[in-house]
């Protein structure tokens, strides 16, 4: 008679558990969240979990990794584009879509949730997200600053405060989303927030 085996099941979908723990952590923090309500949500044994994962802490940084490193490539895709206004439009569009990804692909915002005042001790967690939003800034004041240097932009441009309104959007798009903005109000938002900046976008030569 063949012997069960162990370690975790064949159909084990490393996404999906880190997504079912990230909602876990999202809504009761690190401390909050005990390896026995991980194995149940994830339907894991213990030494399953830690055979994926290494350990509760090992999941949980995993975890704030792969959701706040999304809004890391958002940025990063857009500034790659040759053109300013194009540039800005994707980060106000991709921003919302990411804010409001369905509920079943998405723990919600990692901003508002109790992970963000409780971390393991190898991962400071508003440290991390304060570090990725500082990366996402200094990434589009310097796409803006080469659209000055360029001619892209009118003379004189204050390129941080430029910057500084673009995340200010972005950071009010997130807060709307978090209260339940539905998508296509928080799009109709960031396309007339574009349209505005757009206006100041365009040098006298041009």
């Amino acid at each position: 008679m063949p012997q069960p085996t162990r370690g975790r099941p064949r159909a084990f979908d490393r996404d999906r558990a880190i997504l079912d723990a990230a909602r876990l952590f999202w809504r009761r923090g690190y401390s909050g969240t005990s390896t026995r309500d991980l194995t149940a949500a994830l339907g894991l044994s213990t030494s399953s979990l830690y055979a994926a994962f290494g350990s509760k802490a090992g999941l949980f940084e995993e975890a704030v990794r792969t959701y706040s490193e999304r809004y890391r490539e958002i940025y990063r895709q857009a500034v790659a584009e040759k053109d300013l206004r194009t540039v800005i439009d994707q980060i106000l569009i991709d921003s919302v879509h990411e804010f409001t990804r369905p509920s079943d692909v998405h723990p919600g915002c990692l901003l508002s949730s109790a992970a963000m005042t409780d971390s393991t001790r190898t991962l400071d967690t508003s440290a991390y997200y304060s570090e990725l939003h500082g990366w996402n800034e200094r990434t589009l004041l310097a796409r803006i600053e080469r659209a000055v240097q360029d001619g892209e932009l009118v003379a004189g441009t204050d390129a941080a405060a430029l910057t500084g309104l673009v995340q200010s959007v972005v950071h009010g798009l997130s807060v709307r989303a978090n209260l339940g903005t539905a998508r296509e109000d928080l799009l109709a938002t960031a396309q007339l927030a574009h349209e505005l900046i757009c206006r100041q976008l365009t040098s006298p030569t041009t």
